[in-house]
């Protein structure tokens, strides 16, 4: 139909005198645009050759690296669901539409990847990559047409190289394992990425990547010096390779360029011993004020400490009654004694003391931001959980000026209304993150910014979806006037469909710069002539992916 329209529309601008006439008299022209519309509209959907597309995967790849074992064929049975369920983290999708989805290639070897992506292509069938699962919106397993999922989670290497403070990881392993192995080689190498352990690094990295140490080095992708990656024909590419504007591109943009394979990271230089502390300000103790004030100075301290605020609804002093907890995590590169002497002159309204601190390792402080506890193994940071019985939501925001105390009492009073868990995460900004330009790499969110708003809610009952996804929306609502606007800009790794996307099969240009410009800012236009550059039959695709378009 969209085609005869099109071709209708052609005919109409190109002749149209001759149209209106043929329109007019019912004559030879007019006919046959409407028995072509009439054709179009009843001609049988065409569905891709699956078969083919299974035995292109085996005539593409050898006999020394098979694909056969790789291959999940979508079912019903209890095999395949537990492939597809065990990196799907968000019970809102746990239950895959088997008319869509055709198969899982769990790829174990590069040729598998490098063959997905071929076959897909040249028998319409449309993939999603999935490393660790924790896409918000499911984009990296779902779909509305015809798809594949290309499981990224069994090529999970990382070779670290203390010598040269490098190493390569691969997409399908988690920041947890890549801390355990940094390590393991080193006492005093980290590096900046989130506090989430089962976090797939190709999704992560993709999207930008924050964590704790940002205020100090930056985010994941500042950290990014080479990258392989298969592109829309297959070839795999490092950085020489695919050249500085796809490098570039693939830092922060997401996979709307090709399919990750590893990226080859910086590691940073940290202390020895490093101070964290968890402190609770709830309502009745000052909470919005003690917060009023970290908004003052969070981004303002030394770039070596990072305090973020974390206020969530917990059970109030009396039975039955509810509060705001603002939970302050902070870490601190270096000892208590000069953590304390900070605090004490810049923000002495959190009251912290010395037996709130805690001195340890960066190994140790990526378990404390995980919230186990003290003393819990390092070897927990490599679990891999093989089901989720929580659904979730999360937004975004970015906070330009500091939000009013009666703009924070709007917000409790509507995190009170939630019958599920809510809570916001406010992340600092400044230090570094206010000297490295916008342009720098894909991801713009820069100087200008106080901190970064996550709005988050869970629920266990599925019936709770409806009524937990529309209190998020009133309470983005609610926030709407103390944040960023025109446009109200949004982290691209916490995906968020309701601030604008495009069908599964298609990527409207107008549609994909609303929700382009909130994500990049003023690099969507050169994510937009990269995309038309490498991927100019939109191949790589979802709902919120970048058109291919040449931007003048």
């Amino acid at each position: 139909m969209k085609e005869a329209l099109v071709f209708l529309l052609f005919l109409t601008k190109k002749f149209p005198e001759k149209f209106n006439s043929c329109s007019k008299k019912k004559e030879t022209l007019y006919v046959l645009c409407l028995v072509l519309l009439i054709s179009v509209l009843k001609a049988p959907v065409t569905k891709p050759n699956f078969g083919k597309f299974i035995e292109c995967l085996r005539d593409r790849t050898t006999p020394e690296n098979p694909i056969t074992d790789a291959i999940s064929i979508a079912d019903n049975t209890t095999t395949f669901l537990s492939s597809y369920v065990s990196y799907t983290k968000n019970k809102r999708f746990s239950s895959p539409n088997l008319k869509n989805l055709l198969a899982i290639i769990a790829a174990k070897h590069v040729s598998h990847v490098q063959a997905t992506v071929v076959c897909a292509k040249s028998n319409g069938i449309q993939i999603r990559i999935r490393s660790g699962g924790h896409d918000n919106e499911g984009f990296s397993y779902v779909s509305s047409v015809p798809f594949v999922i290309l499981d990224m989670h069994n090529l999970r290497s990382i070779d670290v190289n203390v010598t040269s403070k490098n190493a390569w990881i691969q997409a399908g392993a988690t920041l947890g394992e890549l801390y355990v192995k940094i390590n393991e080689a080193s006492q005093t190498l980290a590096f900046p990425a989130g506090v989430c352990p089962t976090v797939g690094a190709g999704g992560h990295i993709s999207g930008g990547g924050f964590g704790n140490l940002m205020r100090k080095f930056g985010i994941t992708v500042d950290h990014v010096i080479d990258a392989q990656l298969i592109d829309v024909k297959g070839k795999l590419l490092n950085r020489a390779a695919m050249g500085e504007d796809l490098f570039w591109a693939i830092r922060g943009g997401g996979s709307s360029f090709g399919v990750i394979l590893s990226w080859k990271i910086n590691l940073v230089e940290v202390p020895k011993i490093l101070t964290v502390f968890k402190v609770n300000k709830t309502l009745e103790q000052g909470g919005t004020d003690v917060l009023y004030k970290w908004q003052l100075v969070a981004n303002e301290l030394p770039d070596s400490l990072f305090i973020t605020a974390w206020p969530r609804t917990v059970n109030g002093p009396k039975p039955g009654e509810r509060t705001i907890a603002v939970v302050f995590y902070a870490q601190f590169l270096g000892p208590t004694d000069k953590l304390m002497e900070i605090m004490d002159e810049s923000f002495p309204e959190l009251e912290l003391s010395r037996e709130d601190c805690h001195e340890m390792s960066w190994l140790n402080t990526t378990l404390f931001w995980a919230n186990y506890p003290a003393g819990t193994p390092k070897s927990v940071l490599l679990d891999r959980p093989s089901t989720n019985s929580v659904s979730f939501k999360s937004k975004s925001d970015f906070v330009k000026k500091p939000i009013p105390k009666k703009g924070l009492e709007k917000l409790w009073k509507t995190m009170f209304k939630f019958n599920s868990s809510v809570s916001l995460q406010f992340n600092p900004y400044g230090g570094v993150m206010d000297r490295i330009p916008a342009t720098a790499t894909a991801f713009p969110h820069r100087k200008g910014n106080l901190f970064k708003v996550q709005y988050s809610t869970m629920w266990f009952d599925a019936n709770a979806t409806e009524s937990s996804l529309a209190m998020m929306k009133e309470l983005f609502e609610v926030a709407e006037p103390y944040v960023s606007s025109n446009p109200r800009e949004a982290f691209f790794n916490f995906r968020d469909i309701d601030i604008g996307s495009n069908p599964s099969g298609e990527t409207n240009v107008d549609e994909a710069k609303i929700y382009g410009y909130k994500y990049f800012l003023g690099n969507l236009k050169r994510l937009m002539d990269v995309k038309a550059k490498y991927d100019p039959e939109n191949f790589f695709k979802n709902e919120q992916s970048i058109p291919p378009v040449r931007v003048k």
